[in-house]
């Protein structure tokens, strides 16, 4: 199948997300689609898969025009996709999953599951998936879950393949086992249309990449472009990717955590008795797939979660059964995953959302009463400083990008004296700019001898970052290893390897257990 995507428009309301998009995607070949979130990627798909209708423009297929009303047009037309989420009914069995919507009957309507169950089975040994049709769902790993979704395409005689962020919650071997996958379709014939804003993975599995930004092609490139060249075209400036690894020793242990369990409300323990230290002046790195502990070990330091036993002690002092209040007050600075949620109040201005960790004291409050002349003049220092992108702070914190938002929460954090930093996924939905400059000051507070923990699922922030890399799996503590463990090292530990064993299997294959010391891309973008 050849795609032409001629003159794309799509606008909602006064915005336009997609602006007079042309693309070409040759069957038999990997077309990827870069660049920051938010810049029109997902759009442009839900446009090309009937989930939009264009505003202006034409999709030809095979040189012949096309409309599309819904999904089912689009897949009826040999195009399949492949969401960032997955489409998937847990309790359902994949047989079941690839039947839905697609139901094969026999005589008098009858469901015919058996025909399904062939169909997967024969897509499954051709490409070397090994996928059982009556396996549930939600006994599957991610991985396998996404060749499920796979399947569900290919069943249907997709001919194209939409994979929007197909590795975002995939360990380091699950992608690798994807990228082959990859290659297979390619040499199979079935075009592949990659969406994704990790360079190293582009330039892995790519023939043509078109950039995208603010809703634009501003520009094609060859996947052996230079990372610098490729990330300035996503941002349109140039981007300092030689951050570099300054790995830290660290002073004395500052917090100490022994024996933390947290258990949930159907009595699963998600936290497994995990032991750590964090030493002053140095950065640890938590690794893990999203769901395998790491937000609990965060809610649980900061006392945002109950279900919680054994110890957690700042400069000796005991954190666990005292309230958000107090932490925060001890010295906590704390950046939580979901900023929109938990960071921003987005109806509140930005100059009041920089005082909300120290509204009821002085300088800002005098008393009962705030101080607005003190509340305007620290956010216009911390807006310079941190170069908060706003015409004003008194603008609401809606208004602003998602990196913005996150300036304006580790500015308020920084705002104060630590002895303490916790980021949770600190440049998720960020782009490549905002990463290079939130990196800077995550190592900039570590090198005032704070100890910072940074929690992230993209494994090169964590090596960016990391002193020491911590790796849970399944609310377990894998082991801590040094901050120039490799990929492989890590993407074992991350699927469940001791640290001994993920070393010794790394030996046993010849492959390196550290990685070269060389200047690192900003975390999720290498």
């Amino acid at each position: 199948m050849k795609l032409e995507l001629q003159g794309i428009t799509k606008a909602f309301g006064g915005f336009v997300a997609n602006d007079s998009i042309d693309l070409v995607v040759e069957p038999g070949t990997v077309h990827t689609l870069l660049g920051e979130n938010g810049a029109g990627k997902s759009t442009l798909m839900n446009v090309l898969f009937g989930l939009y209708e264009p505003t202006a423009g034409r999709i030809l297929i095979d040189g012949e025009p096309v409309a599309f009303r819904g999904p089912g047009d689009a897949m009826a037309h040999g195009i399949g996709m492949v969401h960032q989420h997955f489409m998937l009914v847990p309790v359902f069995t994949v047989a079941e999953n690839v039947a839905l919507g697609d139901e094969r009957t026999r005589a008098a309507g009858i469901l015919d599951l058996e025909q399904t169950r062939r169909a997967v089975r024969e897509v499954s040994d051709r490409y070397g998936f090994n996928v059982d049709p009556d396996a549930r769902v939600e006994d599957l790993p991610v991985g396998v879950q996404q060749r499920v979704e796979i399947i569900k395409a290919l069943v249907r005689r997709a001919d194209l393949l939409i994979l929007d962020e197909p590795t975002a919650v995939l360990t380091p071997k699950e992608t690798d086992e994807l990228i082959d996958i990859i290659g297979q379709l390619k040499a199979s014939g079935t075009a592949i249309i990659f969406i994704s804003h990790k360079l190293r993975e582009v330039k892995a599995v790519s023939d043509t990449i078109t950039v995208i930004r603010r809703g634009k092609v501003v520009g094609t490139a060859d996947p052996s472009a230079d990372a610098t060249e490729l990330a300035s075209l996503m941002v349109g400036r140039a981007v300092d990717l030689s951050l570099g690894r300054r790995h830290s020793d660290g002073g004395d242990v500052s917090l100490e955590i022994r024996d933390l369990t947290v258990i949930d409300e159907l009595g699963v323990p998600v936290l497994d008795h995990v032991d750590l230290d964090v030493r002053r002046g140095e950065i640890l790195a938590v690794a893990g797939v999203q769901g395998n502990g790491q937000t609990e070990l965060v809610e649980a330091v900061m006392g945002l979660t109950s279900g919680t036993s054994g110890s957690i002690r700042l400069e000796g002092r005991e954190l666990l059964g005292r309230s958000v209040k107090e932490i925060i007050n001890s010295g906590v600075g704390y950046v939580p995953e979901d900023r929109s949620t938990d960071g921003v109040i987005g109806s509140f201005s930005i100059a009041d959302n920089l005082v909300l960790n120290r509204y009821d004291r002085a300088p800002v409050a005098r008393g009962a009463s705030l101080r607005p002349s003190i509340i305007a003049q620290n956010a216009d220092e911390k807006v310079r400083e941190f170069d908060i992108r706003t015409p004003s702070a008194q603008n609401t914190a809606s208004t602003l990008s998602g990196g913005n938002q996150q300036k304006v929460v580790l500015a308020r954090e920084f705002s104060r004296e630590l002895k303490l930093f916790i980021a949770a996924q600190p440049t998720r939905g960020v782009d490549v700019g905002s990463i290079e400059f939130l990196h800077r000051r995550i190592l900039a507070e570590r090198d005032k001898d704070i100890p910072v923990i940074v929690v992230s699922t993209e494994l090169d922030e964590v090596a960016e970052l990391g002193d020491r890399i911590a790796v849970l799996f399944h609310g377990r503590l894998m082991g801590i290893v040094p901050g120039n463990t490799s990929r492989e090292v890590l993407g074992l530990m991350m699927a469940g390897s001791t640290a001994e064993e993920a070393f010794a299997e790394a030996d046993r294959s010849g492959r390196s257990t550290t990685d070269p010391d060389e200047p690192q891309l900003p975390g999720g973008i290498a």
